[in-house]
């Protein structure tokens, strides 16, 4: 199948196609379109801010921010890795992009305004896993915090690695963190299931939750390989030695369905 290797699932519209179809997963995904001029140019006038992204790619790579600029003379601007451009007209602003993404195939995404830590964007790392009764279980949360004027998360591309309760604590109480880092727990679980009802061979996967200033999660992406040396970074070391032992796990997989 185009887009899924052995493995790992590549394309991001395949991933979030077979989410869509949940109706609970459906109101936590950000609107989502392939790109074009037409869908960027509607997504714009509607969001004003937007992410552009590969379809296929990894630890943020060529993942593009734009938006349209409430003032001065320039309307239009994208911002690629540290460089920003800005432009007058947007024929000139989507000519320019289409320079950057070539002929690959992108997405562009509802742009969703992520909490901050010390005035930088953060979003949240949720690994889900079968264990060993071969049910699926949020195993680790963790936060990563973008590099400074970088617009992407990914500790592979200059991220920070925090604990999720130090992010959580300036903008929630500790029984509001609580109710939110359960429901993301929750989230990843129901993400995984749904996955696997489309796609049956995999044992874990990697759920990156953005959180908006109402503290609403939504689904940036789904990954279905996902790094779990980035958990060696917390405290509580015994985070990590779970992730590991539930990866090393081998054999069918077979979930059986309640009896009703």
């Amino acid at each position: 199948m185009k887009g899924k290797r052995k493995g790992t699932i590549t394309s991001k519209w395949l991933k979030t196609n077979a989410l869509l179809s949940h109706s609970e997963i459906r109101q936590y995904i950000p609107m989502t379109q392939r790109l074009t001029s037409y869908n960027l140019s509607s997504m714009l006038a509607k969001y004003e801010m937007v992410y552009i992204k590969p379809e296929r790619g990894t630890y943020g790579n060529g993942v593009i921010r734009a938006e349209v600029l409430k003032q001065g003379v320039n309307k239009y601007q994208y911002q690629i890795e540290m460089k920003k451009r800005t432009f007058k007209d947007y024929n000139s602003f989507f000519q320019s992009l289409k320079k950057v993404t070539k002929k690959r195939s992108y997405l562009v995404q509802m742009g969703i305004h992520l909490l901050k830590y010390q005035k930088r964007r953060f979003d949240v790392r949720v690994m889900v896993q079968l264990n060993p009764k071969v049910v699926w279980e949020t195993t680790g949360i963790i936060g990563r915090v973008a590099h400074p004027g970088k617009i992407v998360t990914n500790y592979h591309s200059g991220g920070q690695l925090v604990n999720i309760e130090k992010l959580l604590s300036s903008h929630l109480s500790l029984n509001e963190q609580k109710s939110v880092i359960g429901k993301m727990s929750r989230l990843g679980v129901t993400i995984a299931k749904q996955l696997r009802q489309k796609y049956p061979d995999y044992r874990q996967v990697g759920v990156d939750v953005g959180l908006d200033v109402t503290m609403k999660p939504w689904i940036i992406e789904v990954n279905t390989n996902p790094d779990p040396y980035i958990f060696k970074k917390l405290a509580d070391k015994s985070v990590f030695r779970k992730v590991m032992r539930y990866r090393r796990l081998k054999g069918p997989i077979r979930i059986l369905k309640k009896k009703k």
